[in-house]
Protein backbone atom coordinates (compact mmCIF):
# COMPACT_ATOMS: atom_id res chain seq x y z
CA UNK A 1 0.00 0.00 0.00
CA UNK A 2 1.25 3.27 -0.84
CA UNK A 3 1.57 6.05 1.37
CA UNK A 4 0.08 9.57 0.26
CA UNK A 5 2.70 12.28 0.33
CA UNK A 6 1.37 14.98 2.77
CA UNK A 7 4.32 16.56 2.86
CA UNK A 8 5.67 16.87 -0.43
CA UNK A 9 9.20 15.22 0.44
CA UNK A 10 7.99 11.63 -0.60
CA UNK A 11 10.35 12.10 -3.55
CA UNK A 12 13.38 13.41 -2.28
CA UNK A 13 13.32 10.73 0.27
CA UNK A 14 12.73 8.21 -2.39
CA UNK A 15 15.07 9.04 -5.23
CA UNK A 16 17.65 11.28 -3.79
CA UNK A 17 21.09 9.78 -2.26
CA UNK A 18 21.30 9.87 1.54
CA UNK A 19 24.49 11.78 1.42
CA UNK A 20 22.18 15.04 1.88
CA UNK A 21 22.49 16.72 4.87
CA UNK A 22 20.99 20.30 5.53
CA UNK A 23 17.37 19.12 4.55
CA UNK A 24 17.75 17.31 7.23
CA UNK A 25 18.21 19.93 9.49
CA UNK A 26 15.77 22.14 7.65
CA UNK A 27 12.74 19.70 6.85
CA UNK A 28 10.70 22.56 4.56
CA UNK A 29 10.20 22.50 1.27
CA UNK A 30 11.29 26.01 0.07
CA UNK A 31 9.99 27.86 -2.85
CA UNK A 32 10.81 31.49 -3.05
CA UNK A 33 13.35 33.88 -1.74
CA UNK A 34 14.68 37.63 -1.49
CA UNK A 35 16.99 39.47 0.22
CA UNK A 36 17.98 37.82 3.76
CA UNK A 37 14.99 35.38 3.90
CA UNK A 38 13.31 32.20 2.32
CA UNK A 39 9.83 31.52 2.41
CA UNK A 40 8.76 27.86 2.17
CA UNK A 41 6.00 26.27 -0.31
CA UNK A 42 3.47 26.79 2.68
CA UNK A 43 4.44 30.35 2.86
CA UNK A 44 6.27 30.16 6.09
CA UNK A 45 9.32 32.49 6.21
CA UNK A 46 12.64 31.70 7.27
CA UNK A 47 15.87 34.55 8.14
CA UNK A 48 18.48 33.18 6.06
CA UNK A 49 21.76 33.46 8.08
CA UNK A 50 23.13 30.34 6.37
CA UNK A 51 23.69 32.43 2.51
CA UNK A 52 24.38 29.62 1.04
CA UNK A 53 27.09 28.15 2.79
CA UNK A 54 28.88 31.61 1.80
CA UNK A 55 27.46 31.51 -2.02
CA UNK A 56 25.43 34.24 -1.20
CA UNK A 57 26.80 37.33 -0.03
CA UNK A 58 24.67 39.96 -1.60
CA UNK A 59 21.45 37.89 -0.12
CA UNK A 60 19.07 36.34 -2.76
CA UNK A 61 17.75 37.22 -5.51
CA UNK A 62 19.32 40.58 -5.12
CA UNK A 63 17.71 43.23 -8.01
CA UNK A 64 20.53 44.63 -9.91
CA UNK A 65 22.16 41.23 -10.45
CA UNK A 66 18.31 39.34 -11.08
CA UNK A 67 18.10 41.71 -14.17
CA UNK A 68 21.55 41.67 -15.73
CA UNK A 69 21.14 38.28 -16.13
CA UNK A 70 17.45 38.29 -17.02
CA UNK A 71 18.85 40.72 -19.98
CA UNK A 72 21.36 38.42 -20.77
CA UNK A 73 19.54 35.68 -20.90
CA UNK A 74 16.46 37.26 -23.05
CA UNK A 75 18.94 38.38 -25.88
CA UNK A 76 19.73 34.54 -26.69
CA UNK A 77 23.59 35.88 -25.97
CA UNK A 78 26.38 33.06 -25.32
CA UNK A 79 25.90 30.70 -22.15
CA UNK A 80 28.53 28.03 -22.59
CA UNK A 81 31.73 29.07 -24.52
CA UNK A 82 34.68 26.63 -22.33
CA UNK A 83 37.70 29.64 -22.49
CA UNK A 84 36.41 31.09 -25.98
CA UNK A 85 36.73 35.12 -25.67
CA UNK A 86 33.05 36.60 -25.21
CA UNK A 87 32.00 39.61 -24.74
CA UNK A 88 30.54 38.39 -21.20
CA UNK A 89 33.56 37.59 -20.20
CA UNK A 90 35.74 40.53 -21.39
CA UNK A 91 33.06 42.55 -19.18
CA UNK A 92 33.99 40.03 -15.71
CA UNK A 93 38.08 40.82 -16.53
CA UNK A 94 37.78 44.44 -17.13
CA UNK A 95 35.52 44.94 -14.05
CA UNK A 96 37.62 42.61 -11.72
CA UNK A 97 40.66 44.27 -13.07
CA UNK A 98 39.18 47.95 -12.31
CA UNK A 99 36.89 47.62 -9.11
CA UNK A 100 39.73 44.69 -7.39
CA UNK A 101 42.75 44.17 -8.59
CA UNK A 102 44.29 47.53 -9.50
CA UNK A 103 42.97 49.32 -6.51
CA UNK A 104 44.53 47.35 -4.13
CA UNK A 105 48.01 46.95 -6.56
CA UNK A 106 47.40 43.02 -7.40
CA UNK A 107 48.99 41.51 -10.65
CA UNK A 108 47.72 38.00 -10.98
CA UNK A 109 46.66 35.74 -13.76
CA UNK A 110 42.91 34.84 -13.79
CA UNK A 111 41.98 31.52 -14.58
CA UNK A 112 38.90 29.65 -15.23
CA UNK A 113 39.27 26.37 -13.97
CA UNK A 114 35.70 24.81 -13.58
CA UNK A 115 32.64 26.12 -10.91
CA UNK A 116 33.05 24.65 -7.68
CA UNK A 117 36.09 26.07 -5.11
CA UNK A 118 37.42 22.64 -5.10
CA UNK A 119 38.36 22.93 -8.57
CA UNK A 120 39.92 25.97 -7.48
CA UNK A 121 41.65 24.30 -4.96
CA UNK A 122 42.77 21.56 -7.41
CA UNK A 123 43.86 23.96 -9.72
CA UNK A 124 46.39 26.18 -7.14
CA UNK A 125 47.87 22.76 -6.05
CA UNK A 126 48.65 21.32 -9.35
CA UNK A 127 50.53 24.57 -10.75
CA UNK A 128 52.26 25.20 -7.26
CA UNK A 129 53.86 21.53 -8.48
CA UNK A 130 54.77 22.26 -11.53
CA UNK A 131 56.03 25.32 -10.49
CA UNK A 132 58.42 24.53 -7.52
CA UNK A 133 58.95 20.79 -9.20
CA UNK A 134 57.95 19.73 -5.96
CA UNK A 135 55.65 17.58 -4.65
CA UNK A 136 54.07 17.88 -0.90
CA UNK A 137 52.26 20.60 0.44
CA UNK A 138 51.74 21.93 3.71
CA UNK A 139 47.96 22.82 5.01
CA UNK A 140 46.87 23.09 8.92
CA UNK A 141 44.82 21.64 11.69
CA UNK A 142 41.10 21.82 11.04
CA UNK A 143 41.42 22.88 7.19
CA UNK A 144 38.81 22.89 5.18
CA UNK A 145 39.68 22.84 1.31
CA UNK A 146 37.14 20.59 -0.66
CA UNK A 147 35.79 17.32 -1.70
CA UNK A 148 37.94 16.21 -4.52
CA UNK A 149 41.05 13.82 -3.81
CA UNK A 150 43.49 16.95 -3.96
CA UNK A 151 41.81 19.16 -1.50
CA UNK A 152 41.04 15.98 0.66
CA UNK A 153 44.84 15.52 0.67
CA UNK A 154 44.83 19.16 3.16
CA UNK A 155 41.64 18.82 4.39
CA UNK A 156 41.74 18.30 8.81
CA UNK A 157 38.12 16.78 9.21
CA UNK A 158 39.08 13.16 9.53
CA UNK A 159 35.09 11.99 8.37
CA UNK A 160 35.46 13.72 5.18
CA UNK A 161 39.36 12.58 4.54
CA UNK A 162 38.23 8.93 5.26
CA UNK A 163 34.91 9.58 2.49
CA UNK A 164 37.91 9.42 0.16
CA UNK A 165 38.20 5.69 0.26
CA UNK A 166 41.87 6.25 -0.79
CA UNK A 167 45.08 7.19 1.08
CA UNK A 168 45.56 10.79 0.33
CA UNK A 169 49.37 11.61 -0.73
CA UNK A 170 51.88 14.31 -0.69
CA UNK A 171 50.28 16.56 2.29
CA UNK A 172 51.56 17.35 5.43
CA UNK A 173 49.38 18.95 8.71
CA UNK A 174 50.91 22.29 11.03
CA UNK A 175 49.16 23.95 13.65
CA UNK A 176 47.18 26.60 12.63
CA UNK A 177 47.18 29.82 14.34
CA UNK A 178 46.58 28.99 18.58
CA UNK A 179 46.09 25.53 18.02
CA UNK A 180 49.47 25.18 20.55
CA UNK A 181 47.80 27.77 22.90
CA UNK A 182 50.47 29.82 22.91
CA UNK A 183 52.66 27.44 24.91
CA UNK A 184 55.45 26.60 21.58
CA UNK A 185 55.89 28.95 18.62
CA UNK A 186 53.94 28.91 15.84
CA UNK A 187 56.43 28.14 12.97
CA UNK A 188 59.18 26.56 15.08
CA UNK A 189 58.49 23.00 13.71
CA UNK A 190 58.31 24.05 10.00
CA UNK A 191 61.33 26.43 10.33
CA UNK A 192 63.39 23.94 11.94
CA UNK A 193 63.06 20.82 9.22
CA UNK A 194 62.85 22.98 6.43
CA UNK A 195 65.94 24.39 7.17
CA UNK A 196 67.14 20.65 7.92
CA UNK A 197 68.63 18.55 5.23
CA UNK A 198 68.61 15.62 7.92
CA UNK A 199 65.02 16.15 8.85
CA UNK A 200 63.57 13.69 6.78
CA UNK A 201 60.89 15.96 5.49
CA UNK A 202 61.22 17.43 1.46
CA UNK A 203 60.59 20.90 1.31
CA UNK A 204 56.97 21.71 0.58
CA UNK A 205 55.95 23.29 -3.37
CA UNK A 206 52.87 25.05 -0.91
CA UNK A 207 51.64 25.90 1.96
CA UNK A 208 47.74 26.38 1.80
CA UNK A 209 45.54 28.89 4.38
CA UNK A 210 42.40 29.82 5.37
CA UNK A 211 42.23 33.31 7.05
CA UNK A 212 39.28 32.27 8.45
CA UNK A 213 38.49 28.52 8.62
CA UNK A 214 34.80 28.31 7.84
CA UNK A 215 34.02 24.50 8.65
CA UNK A 216 37.12 24.19 10.85
CA UNK A 217 34.96 25.92 13.45
CA UNK A 218 35.92 29.83 12.48
CA UNK A 219 39.42 29.78 14.27
CA UNK A 220 40.58 33.19 12.33
CA UNK A 221 44.44 33.59 12.23
CA UNK A 222 46.05 36.73 13.58
CA UNK A 223 47.15 39.13 11.04
CA UNK A 224 50.84 39.19 12.33
CA UNK A 225 50.68 35.25 12.40
CA UNK A 226 49.72 35.46 8.41
CA UNK A 227 52.44 37.76 8.01
CA UNK A 228 55.31 35.36 9.82
CA UNK A 229 53.38 32.78 7.57
CA UNK A 230 53.91 34.77 4.76
CA UNK A 231 57.63 35.59 5.41
CA UNK A 232 58.39 32.27 6.35
CA UNK A 233 57.25 30.73 3.05
CA UNK A 234 59.35 33.61 1.12
CA UNK A 235 62.59 32.86 2.88
CA UNK A 236 62.21 29.10 1.78
CA UNK A 237 60.71 29.49 -1.49
CA UNK A 238 57.72 28.13 -0.33
CA UNK A 239 54.44 29.18 -2.38
CA UNK A 240 51.91 30.56 -0.20
CA UNK A 241 48.01 29.56 -1.36
CA UNK A 242 45.53 31.71 0.13
CA UNK A 243 42.19 29.55 0.02
CA UNK A 244 39.45 32.75 -0.24
CA UNK A 245 36.26 30.66 -1.45
CA UNK A 246 34.40 31.32 1.64
CA UNK A 247 36.50 34.33 3.22
CA UNK A 248 36.52 36.18 0.35
CA UNK A 249 34.36 38.83 -1.87
CA UNK A 250 33.57 40.91 1.18
CA UNK A 251 32.42 38.16 3.43
CA UNK A 252 35.14 39.48 6.28
CA UNK A 253 35.15 43.29 5.55
CA UNK A 254 37.59 43.60 2.49
CA UNK A 255 36.92 41.88 -0.70
CA UNK A 256 39.93 39.61 0.42
CA UNK A 257 40.26 38.38 3.84
CA UNK A 258 43.52 38.46 3.71
CA UNK A 259 43.65 42.48 3.28
CA UNK A 260 43.92 42.92 6.90
CA UNK A 261 47.17 41.19 7.37
CA UNK A 262 48.84 43.05 4.19
CA UNK A 263 50.41 40.32 2.41
CA UNK A 264 49.92 39.17 -1.19
CA UNK A 265 49.95 35.56 -1.64
CA UNK A 266 51.54 33.60 -4.53
CA UNK A 267 48.16 31.91 -5.01
CA UNK A 268 44.39 32.64 -4.35
CA UNK A 269 41.24 30.23 -4.57
CA UNK A 270 37.81 32.19 -4.92
CA UNK A 271 34.73 30.87 -5.68
CA UNK A 272 31.32 30.79 -4.18
CA UNK A 273 29.98 34.58 -3.99
CA UNK A 274 32.11 35.42 -7.20
CA UNK A 275 29.25 35.47 -9.34
CA UNK A 276 27.23 36.95 -6.66
CA UNK A 277 24.11 35.28 -7.61
CA UNK A 278 24.49 31.70 -6.74
CA UNK A 279 25.86 30.65 -9.93
CA UNK A 280 28.48 28.12 -10.16
CA UNK A 281 32.14 30.07 -10.77
CA UNK A 282 35.57 29.95 -9.54
CA UNK A 283 39.04 31.45 -10.44
CA UNK A 284 42.32 31.25 -9.19
CA UNK A 285 44.53 33.99 -8.91
CA UNK A 286 48.32 33.39 -9.93
CA UNK A 287 51.09 35.64 -9.95
CA UNK A 288 52.28 35.79 -13.52
CA UNK A 289 55.32 34.28 -13.41
CA UNK A 290 53.51 31.24 -12.20
CA UNK A 291 51.32 30.70 -15.29
CA UNK A 292 53.67 27.87 -16.57
CA UNK A 293 50.75 25.95 -18.30
CA UNK A 294 50.53 24.38 -21.09
CA UNK A 295 47.30 25.02 -23.56
CA UNK A 296 44.87 22.82 -22.60
CA UNK A 297 47.17 21.71 -19.63
CA UNK A 298 44.51 21.96 -17.16
CA UNK A 299 40.40 22.39 -18.45
CA UNK A 300 37.11 21.83 -17.81
CA UNK A 301 33.94 21.93 -19.75
CA UNK A 302 32.57 24.19 -17.72
CA UNK A 303 35.14 26.98 -17.22
CA UNK A 304 33.03 29.34 -19.47
CA UNK A 305 29.77 29.98 -17.98
CA UNK A 306 28.68 33.14 -18.92
CA UNK A 307 25.68 33.72 -16.97
CA UNK A 308 28.30 33.89 -14.08
CA UNK A 309 30.64 36.10 -15.69
CA UNK A 310 27.52 38.52 -16.20
CA UNK A 311 26.16 38.48 -12.44
CA UNK A 312 29.72 38.41 -11.24
CA UNK A 313 30.35 41.70 -13.51
CA UNK A 314 27.01 43.37 -11.61
CA UNK A 315 28.01 42.37 -8.49
CA UNK A 316 31.48 44.29 -8.81
CA UNK A 317 30.18 46.97 -10.43
CA UNK A 318 27.38 47.09 -7.98
CA UNK A 319 29.59 47.01 -4.42
CA UNK A 320 33.04 47.36 -5.19
CA UNK A 321 33.55 50.41 -7.43
CA UNK A 322 34.33 52.16 -4.15
CA UNK A 323 34.83 51.45 0.10
CA UNK A 324 31.31 52.34 0.80
CA UNK A 325 29.58 48.91 0.71
CA UNK A 326 32.98 47.44 3.04
CA UNK A 327 32.68 49.59 5.42
CA UNK A 328 28.62 48.87 5.56
CA UNK A 329 29.88 45.20 6.20
CA UNK A 330 32.41 46.27 8.62
CA UNK A 331 29.78 47.96 10.58
CA UNK A 332 27.44 44.73 10.38
CA UNK A 333 30.49 43.07 11.68
CA UNK A 334 30.94 45.31 14.44
CA UNK A 335 27.48 44.64 15.43
CA UNK A 336 27.46 40.95 15.13
CA UNK A 337 30.44 40.61 17.10
CA UNK A 338 28.75 42.74 19.72
CA UNK A 339 25.64 40.82 19.78
CA UNK A 340 27.65 37.27 20.26
CA UNK A 341 29.78 38.72 23.08
CA UNK A 342 26.58 39.76 24.92
CA UNK A 343 25.48 35.98 24.27
CA UNK A 344 28.57 34.31 25.10
CA UNK A 345 28.93 36.17 28.20
CA UNK A 346 25.77 34.64 29.78
CA UNK A 347 27.68 31.19 28.82
CA UNK A 348 30.36 29.70 30.86
CA UNK A 349 32.88 27.96 28.67
CA UNK A 350 31.28 29.76 25.32
CA UNK A 351 33.59 32.13 22.88
CA UNK A 352 33.05 34.35 20.01
CA UNK A 353 34.93 32.98 17.26
CA UNK A 354 35.43 34.76 13.46
CA UNK A 355 35.95 37.74 11.60
CA UNK A 356 33.49 39.73 10.42
CA UNK A 357 29.97 38.58 9.08
CA UNK A 358 31.82 35.05 9.23
CA UNK A 359 31.63 34.69 12.78
CA UNK A 360 29.95 32.66 15.53
CA UNK A 361 29.91 30.71 19.22
CA UNK A 362 31.74 28.09 20.48
CA UNK A 363 30.61 26.13 23.41
CA UNK A 364 32.46 24.26 25.73
CA UNK A 365 29.68 21.28 25.09
CA UNK A 366 29.58 20.60 21.74
CA UNK A 367 26.09 19.08 22.26
CA UNK A 368 24.92 22.95 22.98
CA UNK A 369 25.62 23.87 19.41
CA UNK A 370 23.48 21.62 17.15
CA UNK A 371 21.20 22.03 19.94
CA UNK A 372 20.88 26.23 19.48
CA UNK A 373 20.80 25.68 16.02
CA UNK A 374 17.65 23.17 15.82
CA UNK A 375 15.69 25.42 18.41
CA UNK A 376 16.47 28.61 15.80
CA UNK A 377 14.98 27.06 13.18
CA UNK A 378 12.09 26.06 15.03
CA UNK A 379 12.20 29.84 15.20
CA UNK A 380 12.46 30.42 11.38
CA UNK A 381 16.39 31.55 11.81
CA UNK A 382 18.60 29.43 9.90
CA UNK A 383 22.36 28.99 11.23
CA UNK A 384 24.58 25.95 10.77
CA UNK A 385 26.75 24.42 12.86
CA UNK A 386 31.29 24.18 12.31
CA UNK A 387 34.25 22.38 13.65
CA UNK A 388 35.60 19.10 13.84
CA UNK A 389 32.82 18.15 16.55
CA UNK A 390 29.68 20.77 15.20
CA UNK A 391 31.09 22.88 18.35
CA UNK A 392 30.46 26.08 17.07
CA UNK A 393 27.08 27.83 16.02
CA UNK A 394 27.57 29.36 12.74
CA UNK A 395 26.07 32.96 12.05
CA UNK A 396 26.88 34.17 8.00
CA UNK A 397 23.72 36.17 7.70
CA UNK A 398 23.92 38.31 3.94
CA UNK A 399 26.48 41.42 3.50
CA UNK A 400 23.43 43.15 2.25
CA UNK A 401 21.74 42.55 5.90
CA UNK A 402 20.15 45.61 7.35
CA UNK A 403 21.12 46.74 11.25
CA UNK A 404 17.52 45.56 11.84
CA UNK A 405 17.59 42.12 10.57
CA UNK A 406 21.07 41.20 11.75
CA UNK A 407 19.66 42.42 15.57
CA UNK A 408 16.71 40.05 14.91
CA UNK A 409 18.92 37.34 14.43
CA UNK A 410 20.92 38.00 17.45
CA UNK A 411 17.25 38.10 19.39
CA UNK A 412 16.34 34.23 18.06
CA UNK A 413 20.16 33.07 18.62
CA UNK A 414 19.66 34.81 22.08
CA UNK A 415 16.38 32.80 22.76
CA UNK A 416 17.49 29.72 21.31
CA UNK A 417 20.49 29.84 23.63
CA UNK A 418 18.35 30.42 26.81
CA UNK A 419 15.99 27.75 25.98
CA UNK A 420 18.07 25.49 25.42
CA UNK A 421 20.09 26.69 28.37
CA UNK A 422 17.19 25.59 30.30
CA UNK A 423 16.20 22.43 28.97
CA UNK A 424 19.79 21.49 29.94
CA UNK A 425 19.54 22.76 33.24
Amino acid sequence: MTIPDTTGTDVFEDRESVVRSYCRNWPVVFDRASGAEQVTEDGDRYLDFFSGAGALNYGHNHPALKTALLDYLSEDRVVHSLDMFTVAKRDFLRAFEETVLRPRGLDYRVQLPGPTGTNAVETALKIARKATGRTDVVSFTNAFHGMTLGSLAVTGNSMKRAGAGTPLYHSSTAPYDDYLDGSTPDFAWLERVWADGGSGLALPAAVIVETVQGEGGLNAARPEWLRALADLCARFGVLLIVDDVQAGCGRTGRFFSFEEAGIVPDIVCLSKSLSGLGLPFSVTLLKPELDLWEPGEHNGTFRGFNPAFVTATAALREFWSDDTFAAQVRERGAQLRTGLEQISARVPGSAYRGRGLLAGLRFEDPTLAGRVATEAFDQHLLVETSGADSEVVKVMPPLTVTAAELQRGLDILDRSVRSVLAVAA
